[in-house]
Parts: C-alpha cells; structure tokens; sequence
C-alpha cells in the first residue's frame, strides 16, 4: 500500500484498570495497525480514554474528591496496561485535554452555524452504564439490557438538540451508494433498521453537570458526553489547530468500535460530520464481544478475567495471540480458560514452539547454525518437490492471511498461519533431517533445514502482529534481522517480507529457547505459565 493509515478505537469509559475483556478492541486494533505498518503504510493509530461521564461526578461526589483526582490515575493505569501489552498506540487521547475540548467547541460551533442545534425539553429514561437515553424499545424488564443491575434514572430537562432527523436522506444515500461504510454486515444490518424507522433528534448537552464541556453561547450547560467523545477522532488527526495535519490524515481509514455503539457511530457521527462540512470516515468496524461461558463479561456481573491472572498464566504474547485466535472479531464468541489452554499448548507450545524448537536445534547440532542458500542442493524428484510444495503453501497462506486481516478477520488469518506451521512440521516429518545427519547426507541435509528454517521466518513475520516479541525473538534464533519498526511503518513491505527464498543468504541461526512453554496442569495455587491450572486465580 505504502500510504497513510489513520485507525482508531473507541475511546473507554473509566475505570480503575481495565480487565481482559476491555483489551479484545485494542488488541485486534493494534493488531491492524502492526499489519500496517507492515504493508509499509505511515500509520497513526488513537485510543484513550473518555473522561466526561456522568458516572465520574457521582462518584468523585460520593468520595469528597475533584472529578480530575478520580480519572488522573485511572488513566494512567489503562494506559500503563496498554503499554505492557504492546498496544503501539501513537496516542492516548483523554477528553479532558485542551486541544479536544477546542475541537468539540468547535465541532458544537459548526453544528449551530448549520442551524443543526435547538433548545427543549427531554424527559426519559436514562442509563449512567451507556451515558445514553434509553427508547422504550431499548428496555428490558425496566433495565438497559447491556447494564442489567444499574437501575435507570428518569430525567427531565431542557438540552440543546442535534437535528439528525434533518440527515435522513443523506444517510439513506450515504448507504445506498457505500454500504460498507459500516461492516461486517450483520451490524450493518440493524444500523438500516434503525434507519427505516426514522431518525430523531438527540440531546447535545446536560443542564445538571459541572463535569464536562462547557457548551457554546451556554456557561449553564455542558456538551453532552458522546457529542464531546465521538470528535475525538477529529482531535487526534489534528482538527482544528493543526490544519496542515488533518488535511494529511482525515478522513479516518478504520474507526473500530464495539457492536454496542453502532448507532452513535454509523448514524449519529456521519450526521454531526456532514452538519460541520467536513469528509465521513471510510469504514466503521464493528466487533462482537467476548464472553465467558456463555455470559457477557462485566465488572457489574462479577466475571471479569484480570489481565495480571491472564498475563501470569499464558504471557503477554500468549494473551495476545488466544483472544484473536479463539474468538471471531467480527463476531465474538464464547470462551472457557479450559478452552484457552488448551488453544495454547496446541497451537503455541505443540505445533509453533515445536516447529522453531526443533528447526533451531538441528541447524545448530548439524550445521554449526550456518545454512546453504535455498537453490543448492537436492537428492531426486520426490526431495525437490517436497521442498517446491511447502513454498507453495507459504505463498498460500500469505494470501489468505493478507485477505483475512484486510476484513479483520484475525481468527482466520491465524487459522491459516497454523496451517502453514502444521504444513511445515509435515515436511520435517516426511524429510527426516535427523535420520539424514544419521546418514551423513550433509547437502540434503542443508537444504531441508534451509527450507524449514524459511518456512519459519515467513511465519514470524505472520505472526508479527499478534505476538510481537516472540517474533523478534524467532527472528533472533533465525538469524533473520528485525527488517521493521513497530510504530514507523514505511519498512520493505509485507508482500516482500513474504516472498519465499528472501531470507538473508549464507545466515547463522542462533541458540535456541523455549518461545512458548506449554502449560501442564498443578495443583490450584501455580502461578508458573510452566506449571499452572487452567482456573489458577481466575474467576469463571
């Protein structure tokens, strides 16, 4: 590609530190942003945190404390988790920073010059878990059905409104003419049907808050919270203080956001955008959610996974590489710890940190570590086209994978990695270098250990993306140089980096380690990843 890739998330509510669940979204977006950088794409990738709840004034009310005091060091602490799951952010955005709160004035501003905002009155029902009035269509059994043990709070008030009913029609056409503005479709889908329905206006401001914006031409007021924390994507591209920048990254190649907030973003967002005259984004993405035995995880429902349990058991990679591979991105999917430990010691420990294990080994037991160049070597037909069969394989998945990860769909692409890792420890099977050592058929012998070695460093650039530092770790044992830089983009390109036989001629593989130790069972208490539970300190 080697353009610009400007990828966000959906910035997060607060909390003291996130748990696993809440990493599904930034870990597939950072993994998007790594594949990018690796295509050779300039990428600036944006999350952060979205500070002006109603939630945070309650709370820092009941604690005697400023609203600033309470969100300062959650934040800090989400984005030290960040930071030690290897998310390449190239922003953490907080919606209580100077230069987005001039972006949402003037966002507000626009919307007013427009003759889009109006002042009335709003009564309904309202959930502090969304920071969203609820229809009655939306309420279950009295309750918002996505924060079931918050009661909702009747409020009346007078607000300034957003017209959205005035973008019917241009939101209509918007997906007739770009249907994959919003994907996968079947979010798409229910985005169309609150569309048939009508639009309707929504509130832009609270009258009974201190914490947040304050809103244009109205000290009494203040923006309300999803008007403020949707313009935060235009704050990260540089919108309004940095004209030449925005012009350079707007509009937004990927917003990914949970399937929860479609109708913010592929209704509200597109409208507020077309009011202030400025380009819509290029595609929403929507992901399903994780869910453990069959629940939704949330802190109010008490099965949350600690990221710090997560870590100790399967690693940062690990961790990773389990909640792309185990659950759809595009769809979500049930999950049990039993089920992710098993995902590990099959695909990690077995069929990856096997096939590097053994390739390493015997490259440096027969060889010294020095390895001949691809072409030389061969004993008969039935060798070559061993060795012709596995390159075609590679080249293979490196299709399937480059289409898998442009649709986010990253379960697949590691389906198709692992297919190529099986493929390989095939090879080695049906070639035997062990058995030529035995027999003191060095130029075979060379060439085997090449081809498998090849096959592993087409696979550590696959599996760059998802488990960063086990890759640059194979790539060390390879004797392969790390050919890109995490948050840089503009390397060679992935379509070179996988071109079969471009590995470094005449390399020496270094020593080889464990990439990813297998799990076995213990007694409940371990906290080792060598010797742990699969329950070990997890709540289920």
């Amino acid at each position: 590609m080697n353009g610009r890739f400007y990828l966000t998330t959906a910035i997060f509510y607060p909390s003291p530190a996130p748990p696993l669940h809440s990493l599904f979204e930034v870990i597939g977006a950072d993994v998007l942003a790594r594949y990018h950088r690796l295509v050779g794409d300039e990428t600036r990738f944006l999350t952060g945190m979205d500070e002006h709840s109603a939630n945070i004034e309650r709370l820092a009310r009941e604690r005697g404390v400023e609203p600033h005091a309470l969100v300062d060091p959650w934040s800090d602490a989400w984005r030290l988790a960040f930071d030690r799951f290897a998310i390449t952010y190239d922003r953490f955005i907080r919606t209580t920073e100077p230069d987005h709160i001039r972006a949402s004035v003037e966002m507000v501003r626009r919307a007013q010059e427009a003759g889009d905002i109006y002042k009335s009155t709003y009564s309904g029902w309202y959930c502090t878990g969304d920071n969203e009035f609820m229809t009655d269509a939306q309420i279950v059994d009295g309750r918002c059905p996505d924060h079931p043990t918050l009661e909702l709070q009747w409020l009346e008030e007078e607000n300034y409104f957003f017209r959205l009913s005035r973008y019917q029609e241009q939101l209509e056409q918007l997906y007739r003419e770009h249907p994959s503005f919003c994907e996968p479709e079947h979010f798409r889908n229910e985005v169309l049907g609150w569309l048939r329905e009508g639009l309707r206006d929504f509130s832009v401001s609270r009258a009974s808050t201190t914490w947040g914006i304050p809103f244009p031409g109205d000290d009494g007021h203040r923006i309300y919270v999803w008007f403020d924390a949707l313009t935060n994507y235009l704050t990260g591209a540089g919108f309004p203080d940095d004209p030449e920048q925005f012009a350079a990254w707007w509009p937004a190649d990927e917003h990914v956001i949970g399937m929860n907030i479609t109708r913010f973003h592929c209704l509200y967002w597109p409208a507020m955008l077309m009011s202030a005259g400025l380009p819509l984004p290029r595609r929403v993405f929507a992901h399903g959610f994780m869910t453990l035995r069959g629940e939704k995880m949330s802190k109010t429902r008490g099965n949350v996974i600690p990221l710090e349990d997560a870590e100790a058991l399967f690693g940062v990679d690990g961790v990773r590489y389990l909640v792309m591979r185990e659950i759809a991105f595009d769809r979500g999917g049930d999950m049990t710890l039993e089920s992710l430990v098993r995902r590990y010691n099959a695909d990690l420990a077995n069929d990856i940190g096997n096939l590097v294990q053994r390739t390493v080994s015997m490259a440096h037991r027969y060889l010294g570590g020095l390895l001949p160049p691809l072409a030389s070597g061969g004993t008969g037909d039935d060798a070559n086209a061993a060795d012709a069969r596995l390159a075609e394989v590679a080249a293979a998945t490196a299709e399937s994978y480059r289409q898998a990860m442009e649709q986010l769909r990253f379960d697949e692409a590691l389906e198709a990695v692992i297919g190529l890792t099986r493929a390989a420890n095939g090879y080695a099977e049906s070639q035997a270098p062990w058995t030529l050592g035995r027999a003191g058929q060095e130029e075979r012998l060379g060439v085997v250990l090449a081809v498998m070695v090849e096959a592993c460093r087409i696979l550590g650039h696959l599996l760059a993306p998802f488990t960063p530092t086990a890759s640059a770790i194979l790539h060390a044992e390879l004797g392969v140089p790390v050919t890109y830089d995490a948050r840089g983009g503009g390397g060679p390109g992935l379509a070179t980096l996988l071109e079969w036989g471009t590995g470094p001629a005449g390399r020496r593989t270094g020593t080889p380690q464990p990439l990813f130790p297998r799990i076995e069972t213990s007694p409940p208490g371990a906290t080792s990843r060598s010797a742990a539970t699969p329950t070990t300190g997890l709540r289920s």
